[in-house]
């Protein structure tokens, strides 16, 4: 077993008393030395627990499980490589060499552990597989990415990699924003099959479903802004001109037929059709800007690289 001196285990926590300790202890006994939990003020004995198992542990300033992955990093970790992995039990000790692996090997400054590689059953509802292969198809039409599990919350990472994403999300949209920055700036990035187990009995989740699918959908379309400039203003463009040409058609049938004019409605339709047809072209032309964006950085990296 290679020594693990280079690697920070990171742990953002939120009412885990259930399952930490062992977490922590787990790697622990693996040869990881820096294990550091980051907690968010939990109501039960996490903080304690986590402390007895000899693990780092300081309380967020903030709150939700993505600023307590940046607060961790930027002001807690100095060493080269950081795995991350949620604080519930559900991710395996016996998967970190080969999540660390690409990157000691060069071949990786990102590294994704895809769940559905090994999904013990029980680990996911049905309805939860539904959602998250969902937003993985649409990342990778957003995007034009394929990593087969943004969601998993087992990562290893350089942190120097990290330092260079601009990550905002507060809550569990943190994973989709990393994965969603990977592809923006061109971070290379693998994917390992963990085993993905179920939670421990008596262990409550903190993930809502609906409520939280809802803000990682928004924020993979809201990221396509920067990242696909052409569906995202393609997207609204198309849906306001289709809208104001269906009121068109509304407003000719009624004039056509009953005799009947609807001003007002017309001038909607109108409004409707202009916006969809700039924004459409907005997209375009974007596109084209951050084509000619990415080329110009590449031909940068390729001068000022090594020779």
């Amino acid at each position: 077993m290679p020594p693990f001196d280079d690697v920070t285990v990171l742990v953002p926590t939120y009412n885990e008393a259930e399952t930490i300790g062992q977490v922590v202890a787990d790697f622990r006994e693996a040869g990881f030395d820096d294990v550091l939990v980051v907690d968010g003020g939990s109501d039960d004995d996490s903080p304690e627990i986590a402390d007895s198992e000899g693990a780092r542990v300081v309380i967020q300033s903030g709150s939700g499980k993505g600023q307590a992955v940046r607060e961790g990093i930027r002001e807690y970790v100095d060493r080269e490589h950081v795995l991350m992995l949620d604080g519930d039990a559900t991710y395996s000790v016996d998967d970190a060499e080969a999540m660390l692996e690409p990157l000691r090997a060069g071949d990786a400054e990102h590294v994704i552990g895809n769940r559905f590689a090994d999904l013990r059953e029980g680990a996911m509802t049905r309805f939860n597989q539904f959602g998250n292969r969902l937003i993985n198809r649409g990342f990778a039409f957003v995007h034009g990415r394929s990593y087969d599990d943004i969601l998993s919350g087992y990562r290893a990472f350089t942190r120097e990699s990290f330092l260079r994403m601009t990550l905002s999300a507060d809550g569990f949209g943190i994973e989709t924003e990393m994965a969603v920055e990977c592809a923006k700036r061109g971070i290379d990035t693998a994917v390992v099959p963990i085993t993905y187990h179920p939670r421990p009995s008596g262990s409550d989740t903190n993930l809502r479903p609906i409520r939280d699918g809802g803000i990682i959908f928004l924020e993979l379309y809201r990221r396509a802004k920067t990242n696909n400039p052409l569906f995202y203003f393609g997207s609204l463009g198309v849906l306001s001109t289709v809208s104001g040409l269906v009121i068109a058609a509304y407003v000719g049938i009624e004039w056509i037929t009953r005799g009947i004019s609807h001003e007002v409605m017309a001038v909607v339709s109108g409004f409707g059709i202009i916006v969809g047809v700039q924004l459409l072209m907005f997209g375009v032309l974007a596109d084209l800007v951050l084509s000619l964006h990415r080329d110009t950085l590449q031909k940068i990296d390729e001068e000022t690289g090594p020779e």
